[in-house]
């Protein structure tokens, strides 16, 4: 995002969407070790013997077995507690000695002394290592003993012991039914529920255990008699006790009364409000679930696998409407209204239940026996056409393509004012931002594939992810990966003219950043994935864009259809239920496909390979090693990838169809980057390929010239090539016309500019826009400031004019501001082309008097996309003062909406100006910032990488280090405070390695 005056634009491609893991206890083979447990009984094993630590979705394990492990937390717990039991001081009715005078022990005394102690704690080691124990109370028992130890259980809220040690619930009880009444008070902002759920006994049971979160259980019924309620706030879990067990089998029924507030950040059951066209606020309720907040709306199972139906009513004042996942039934009057929705028709996970309450106003369509709808506030309903269109044609698609139609009798599209996600796939009552949602008919094609990129993607969703649910969030990329794989594909292949190619190149590139850290991780992690930071870290690049960029490597890879085979024969035996990453690849082998063991060296272990290309003669070799930019507690491992290598070469370059032996003057591997992998050609590689790239330009494909500008400057930042060889590459560069190429040359430049801005290299800062200039100046001075249809040229334009402009290019600035003044004199009806208003609103927002008329028109437009444009010039300002105002006002919601504020600080990061007072911002305001935004979230992690990754000292290292690691429980083990770390020790060393060459070479 462009930041002027000091600053370039970031890579115009970005997702609109988005702690470092234990150690993992190797599996124990020998399963007849461990003997059978009974249902919510843990065995202890002695540290002698092996762990069996099992990693969350990891191996064939039925539903009853994955809640029955051992972990090492509770094995260090018993041993904590069976040491105290026997510790004399710890008991509170200890006797103190009365103080004495000290005195000498004779050397006999000692002696014994000594050799008492060696033989107690001889004893004591033989007892604590002997192999195949089982301790108890009682002590060791005969070898492995099936009797299990009485665990540890923490203390309720009330004092009394919580029958539950786990993180994750027993799998005793299973829900089958859901029955919802909710009454919210829009006016008190509070709400009122009963939940009765049916439930079936699957093993023998003294409790019941599930979630709750802020909820004020006010009374609680099973099987019509009173019972005592107990919660574990820490775990959010709540439970009822029996004296008698519960029978396997048994049908019976938990009903809880409970009152609770609506929440005032954005997840749970959440009030927010907006103003309508008179001026007047408006209030509203809606729900954000995903990942692990429908407990705060309701007591649950809130985990992915435990799917049951849901019967949903809302009590509501007459002016509102409701909406939830279902279509609505009957209205009842009773002074308030009570709305009954239909019970769904299929099990679904909690985080997928919906409802709203609003005022909101609707368009309709009727697709393939589905009533199709887009919801708006009433003023913005000229705003949802072209959302109904592009959902009506996509879920034709997807009805075709998967072989399953979209199962309910209702598709619900709704724009919420104030929403953190870009959107929420909640199954038939989809949720968006209104920014995720609606467009106007003067807006930019760019625009239009913003909408479409994520109306694309939730409706994936509908298939992969509600249809079929990743059975424990390590495996979220199941869901997250194929619905960011299938928006692209399906925009590629109905709205052609959206141009999602280059889109989908860059996000692949971007994929490869994030995985070449150390801090990155698997994308099906097979570690510890239990907390709700654990379970939000896991919403990021790797389980989106990487996710999707091995789907594509795999449709490449498999024989023409068998690709959509494997995914129908997968969607239609697991539909309705849960799964783990190797049920896909099972899938996949049974219509002829055996993926399995290639594609576990790419799920299971993080990172990628880096192919090195060496060729004498007539011989090529090629080697891989993983492609880690930091050493630092690197996980070594030997594990290799099984690559799927493409290639072309001189005489057969830009076609498929191109398959050549190697009688060739050069080779470019991963043909159109499909794959995911970077290549190194070695000296003499690079030299060739450079000359024909001078030769030719047209010798390679533009994404394969994208491909080789990425790459080498992959390997610069490695230190596998100078920087000088950076340039010589991009020497081709100014005989450049297409998109994805220069749109990758300038984000790679972009961030070398910012960072030796940020480090106050003003000489070097200064040679480096005369090498950007020279190189592109002229194609910057062509471009045309009126309307273009062409969405890749719209796409090049802004990127070259942002850049231009930013660079305080004269051309540049002259026509903005023109365009700018023209757009203000006529009362804003002389419209600025939707791709130039970034570009345009930036370069006014450098003046104050045009700043002020910038806030102005941000409090009056009612286009979405062209208010948030508006922001993002707002924030690009280098005014101090300006700067705070932002923050504070965005912090505090109201004229900036609190969603907005990680967009801010993103945009206002990228400025000398903002960066450092965004991280004094940061800083003192982390209490508040987490109160809005959870700790882990997309949101949180954007922040932390936006603020800290264009340091590169020594002191900002230690700064940001010593913040993080006092926050403790506040956040100082997310992954995203490992990434901010590393990578600025990586802009530390790239820049040690290249500052003095920079200033020879530039």
């Amino acid at each position: 995002m462009a930041s002027f005056s000091s600053s370039l634009p970031r890579n115009m491609i970005e997702n609109s969407m988005f702690e470092e893991e234990p150690d993992v206890v190797d599996l124990a083979k020998d399963s007849t070790a461990f003997p059978a447990l009974e249902p919510d009984e843990v065995v202890y094993e002695p540290r002698s013997s092996r762990l069996l630590v099992r990693g969350l979705g990891e191996n064939d394990l039925d539903d009853e077995e994955e809640d029955y492990e051992s972990s090492a937390r509770l094995l260090g717990m018993s041993f904590i507690n069976r040491s105290s039991t026997h510790n004399p001081s710890s008991s509170p009715y200890n006797r103190q000695a009365p103080p004495r005078l000290c005195s000498c022990p004779s050397a006999r005394m000692l002696v014994v002394g000594v050799f008492i102690l060696v033989l107690v704690a001889s004893m004591a080691m033989a007892l604590y290592f002997l192999p195949g124990c089982t301790f108890t109370k009682a002590g060791c028992g005969k070898a492995n003993s099936s009797t299990p130890m009485e665990p540890s259980y923490p203390n309720s809220t009330n004092g009394e012991l919580f029958p539950w040690n786990e993180i994750r619930l027993p799998a005793s009880v299973r829900p089958v039914n859901y029955d919802l009444s909710l009454t919210p008070n829009l006016t008190s902002m509070t709400f009122t529920g009963r939940t009765v759920i049916n439930m079936t006994i699957l093993h023998d049971t003294k409790r019941i255990v599930l979630h709750s979160s802020e909820l004020i259980i006010t009374k609680a019924t099973f099987q019509s008699v009173e019972v005592k309620v107990l919660e574990y706030k820490p775990w959010q879990q709540i439970a009822v006790s029996f004296l008698e067990d519960l029978k396997v089998g048994q049908v019976c029924v938990l009903t809880l009364d409970y009152a609770a507030n609506l929440s005032h950040t954005y997840d749970g059951f959440y009030n927010s409000s907006y103003n309508d066209k008179t001026g007047a606020k408006r209030v509203l309720a809606a729900t954000q679930f995903e990942p692990q907040a429908a407990r705060k709306a309701f007591p649950c199972f809130d985990e992915p696998a435990f799917k049951a139906t849901f019967l949903v009513r809302i009590t509501r004042e007459p002016g509102y409407i409701t909406l939830s996942n279902m279509p609505q039934t009957t209205t009842l009057p009773s002074g308030l209204l009570e709305d009954e929705f239909e019970q769904t028709g299929v099990n679904m996970s909690t985080y997928l239940v919906a409802f709203i309450v609003a005022n909101f106003t609707s368009i309709t369509r009727n697709v393939s026996n589905t009533l199709v709808s887009v919801y708006s506030v009433p003023e913005k309903k000229e705003h949802t056409h072209y959302a109904l269109d592009t959902a009506s044609t996509l879920l034709h698609f997807y009805n075709t393509f998967f072989h399953i139609d979209y199962p309910l009798r209702k598709l619900d599209l709704v724009a919420i004012p104030d929403f953190l996600a870009g959107a929420m796939e909640n199954w038939g009552l989809i949720t968006f931002r209104e920014t995720s949602l609606l467009v106007g008919n003067q807006s930019s094609p760019l625009d239009k594939q913003l909408i479409a990129n994520v109306v694309a993607h939730e409706l994936a969703h509908q298939w992969f992810g509600n249809l079929v649910t990743m059975r424990w969030w390590n495996d979220l990329w199941l869901n997250e990966g194929f619905a960011t794989y299938w928006q692209y594909t399906s925009l590629m292949t109905e709205f052609p003219q959206l141009d999602l190619g280059n889109v989908f190149l860059g996000v692949r590139f971007k994929a490869l950043a994030k995985d070449s850290l150390n801090s990155s991780h698997p994308v099906s992690v097979s570690s510890q994935v239990t907390t709700p930071e654990q379970v939000s870290e896991m919403f990021d690049s790797v389980t989106y864009e990487k996710g999707a960029s091995l789907l594509l490597m795999l449709k490449t890879t498999l024989p023409d259809g068998q690709f959509r085979k494997g995914l129908i024969k997968y969607l239609d035996k697991y539909r309705g239920s849960n799964t783990v990453t190797e049920d896909l690849w099972n899938s996949l082998t049974q219509v002829g496909v055996s993926v399995s063991d290639m594609m576990r060296t790419w799920t299971l272990q993080n990172g990628f390979p880096l192919v090195t290309v060496s060729r004498k003669g007539g011989h090529v070799t090629l080697t891989q090693e993983h492609f880690l930019l930091s050493a630092d507690n690197a996980t070594h491992t030997s594990n290799l990838w099984h690559i799927p290598v493409t290639y072309v070469n001189d005489s057969c370059s830009s076609a498929p169809s191109c398959r050549q032996i190697f009688t060739v003057k050069w080779l470019k591997f991963n043909y159109m980057n499909t794959g995911f992998y970077i290549v190194h050609y070695g000296d003499e590689g690079w030299a060739t390929l450079i000359d024909a790239l001078k030769t030719d330009i047209n010798t390679l494909t533009p994404h394969d010239r994208a491909s080789l500008i990425h790459n080498i400057f992959a390997l610069s930042r490695l230190g596998r090539v100078s920087f000088r060889q950076v340039l010589n590459l991009l020497d081709y560069a100014t005989n450049e016309t297409e998109t994805a190429p220069l749109t990758e040359a300038l984000s790679q430049l972009s961030s070398v500019y910012r960072l030796l801005d940020k480090r106050q290299e003003q000489r070097l800062v200064a040679r480096m826009k005369v090498y950007i200039w020279g190189h592109f100046g002229q194609l910057m001075d062509s471009q045309d400031w009126g309307e273009e249809e062409s969405v890749s040229k719209q796409e090049l334009r802004s990127v070259l004019l942002e850049m231009a402009c930013s660079l305080g290019r004269q051309n540049c600035t002259d026509q903005a501001t023109a365009l700018f003044d023209q757009w203000t004199n006529s009362n804003q009806t002389k419209p600025i082309p939707g791709d130039l208003q970034r570009v345009v609103f930036s370069t006014a927002a450098q003046s104050d008097l045009r700043w002020l008329s910038l806030m102005e028109a941000y409090s009056s437009t009612t286009y979405d996309s062209e208010k948030r444009k508006i922001l993002q010039a707002l924030a690009s300002t280098q005014d101090p003062q300006s700067i705070v105002w932002i923050l504070s006002t965005g912090l505090e919601g109201g004229i900036i909406q609190t969603q907005e504020l990680p967009l801010v600080i993103s945009t206002m990061s990228d400025g000398f100006a903002g960066h450092l007072l965004v991280w004094d911002f940061v800083k003192e305001n982390w209490d508040r910032i987490i109160e809005k935004f959870p700790v882990g979230s997309y949101p949180i992690q954007s922040i932390i990488k936006s603020t800290t990754s264009q340091f590169s000292t020594q002191t900002h290292l230690e700064e940001v280090q010593g913040f993080f690691s006092n926050l403790k429980e506040r956040g100082s083990q997310m992954r995203s405070v490992q990434e901010a770390l590393e990578t600025i020790r990586l802009n530390q060393l790239w820049m040690d390695r290249n500052l003095p060459t920079l200033r020879i070479w530039l």
